[in-house]
């Protein structure tokens, strides 16, 4: 090593090492049960792994469009228009990106510029931030009701003036779970029409909510799509996050911009594995089918924790349950997630790591998208404290 090494002015001072990369380690380093990182512990379809090797050995091994193959593009079009009624033309206004943090990174980069503002709602996936600042602009925090996960939309819209460029939005939530219905969607509408302001909205768990509650895509809200980019992951709606693909779908003016910084990002991603959803993509069940089978895995977490000690309200959506310990124990959530690991073989993710004054109000998040046995195994050492 040189004596004298660069001095780093670092870009992110106040940014560590992910708390999901955090948790996953120790997990590892002490063979405790991942319930931290989300990601599911079972594979995906046979047919979706036959699909793939089929491209591979077809030649489908170069460089895809920078968009993505028109294939895939025209196959999310049309799911698009039959769940949430919305048109979008695979030619200018559907990208396939690395996964949905690939899309995020991007169109915030794309479309923010030096001091714009952009809102946050906390507690808050932990890639929004980081990318506000690379961009660098101002975040501009909103926090949820802690106990409903609600927005109250009359504190909300205080914080709206006309330096705010973007909000992010995220349902279902991750963390907490929770969903944003109509009348959440057409709040915004409201609150944004005839302004510049562009939604940024995180979908990629849009095929996973329960109780009969649909998706409320702001897809489906015509005057809010025109000003929004979303953003969803094929790695969660079929059990493949290693493969990191996603997609993002605007109106032709914001994705004209998205592109720009999308061709020198990553220019085009993994091109079999596109042709394989494309194909995979033809029969609805393969993805219609996921409310049902999320619920049955939420609905067996629960009943594993029936008369504990923790507090739970049940999750809405995504494959993420919250668990609030405030009977069990007074120890910061950082510490009580560790020691849960360490002493007790059970990894979560401490949700004072969402909010970016580190809230803590006793509360963890599990990931249910595991087999039963697994499942069953953490609710044994859990039940125990």
């Amino acid at each position: 090593m040189p004596k004298y090494p660069a001095v780093v002015h670092s870009k992110l001072p106040a940014v560590q090492t992910s708390i999901f990369s955090v948790m996953s380690k120790l997990a590892r380093e002490h063979k405790a049960i991942n319930l931290s990182q989300g990601f599911p512990g079972f594979d995906c379809s046979p047919d979706l792994i036959a699909l793939v090797e089929k491209h591979l050995r077809s030649g489908q091994n170069q460089y895809a469009p920078m968009p993505g193959i028109p294939e895939l593009r025209e196959a999310i079009a049309q799911k698009t228009e039959a769940l949430y009624s919305m048109v979008y033309d695979p030619e200018t206004e559907i990208t396939i990106t690395a996964g949905g943090t690939q899309a995020i990174y991007t169109a915030i980069n794309a479309l923010v510029r030096e001091n714009d503002e952009v809102i946050l709602i906390e507690p808050a996936y932990d890639c929004y931030f980081p990318a506000v600042e690379m961009a660098g602009g101002k975040s501009v925090f909103f926090q949820l009701d802690p106990i409903t996960f609600k927005i109250n939309w009359n504190a909300f819209r205080k914080l709206i003036n006309p330096h705010t460029r973007m909000i992010i939005i995220n349902s279902p939530h991750n963390p907490t779970g929770s969903i944003l219905n109509a009348a959440d969607i057409q709040q915004l509408e409201k609150l944004t029409l005839n302004t510049d302001i562009i939604i940024l909205s995180d979908e990629v768990y849009e095929h996973i909510l329960f109780d009969g509650y649909e998706h409320q895509s702001v897809a489906r809200f015509p005057k809010l799509a025109q000003r929004s980019i979303i953003v969803s992951s094929f790695g969660k709606t079929f059990h493949t996050t290693g493969w990191k693909l996603g997609y993002c779908l605007a109106p032709a003016n914001l994705m004209h911009e998205f592109r720009k910084v999308h061709q020198f990002l990553v220019f085009s991603v993994n091109t079999p594995i596109q042709y394989a959803y494309a194909d995979f993509l033809k029969q609805q069940e393969r993805y219609l089918h996921l409310p049902a089978f999320y619920q049955e895995k939420r609905d067996f977490f629960l009943r594993l924790f029936e008369g504990s000690r923790f507090g739970i309200e049940p999750s809405a959506g995504t494959y993420f349950q919250l668990m609030n310990y405030s009977k069990i124990s007074q120890e910061k959530d950082t510490d009580f997630a560790r020691r849960l690991t360490l002493e007790h073989g059970v990894a979560s993710i401490p949700v004072s790591a969402f909010y970016h004054e580190n809230r803590d109000h006793k509360t963890l998040r599990f990931c249910f998208a595991k087999n039963n046995d697994e499942l069953e195994m953490a609710a044994e050492k859990l039940l125990k404290l």
